[in-house]
């Protein structure tokens, strides 16, 4: 094989696996990582929700709101100390920048998910649907655990 040829197909096949990536073809997808839910006492109208957002992708994504077919209601909410107390606020959106995170914790911000269709029990999984801007969406799957396990 020639030279020419030996460099056009290497650089085809670079070309081609430039392109192919997630990332160069546009199918790059956020991902929810490590996500699980604070298992309330019985009888509890609602419980939160947490983990990590992570947006590894070119473009930053805003998330508008979520779902879960586990709960009546997802919301996501922010906890701050606005004069010494501790104050929860609804967000109306969550953006992350591109190559991002968004950390979802206690005492920060965190899913809170309310009135569970049915007793969630510990070690059982969830899914949350977050609705991005775009008109995409996000899926995580969330465990639940108990306070004590944590």
């Amino acid at each position: 094989m020639s030279a020419h040829r030996t460099l056009a197909l290497v650089l085809a096949c670079v070309c081609a696996w430039a392109f192919a990536s997630p990332a160069a073809a546009g199918d790059c997808q956020p991902q929810v990582r490590d996500g699980w839910v604070r298992l309330g006492p019985a009888g509890m109208p609602m419980m939160a929700g947490f983990g990590r957002i992570e947006n590894r992708c070119a473009k930053p994504i805003t998330i508008l709101g979520a779902d879960s077919p586990a709960f009546a209601s997802a919301e996501l909410h922010e906890t701050r100390i606005v004069q010494g107390v501790n104050r929860m606020r609804h967000l109306p959106e969550l953006r992350v920048a591109p190559d991002g995170l968004a950390v979802l914790k206690p005492g920060g911000m965190h899913l809170m998910l309310m009135r569970p269709h049915a007793p969630l029990k510990a070690g059982s999984r969830i899914v949350v649907s977050f609705r991005l801007a775009d008109g995409g969406e996000l899926l995580g799957e969330f465990e639940v655990r108990r306070p004590d396990a944590l």
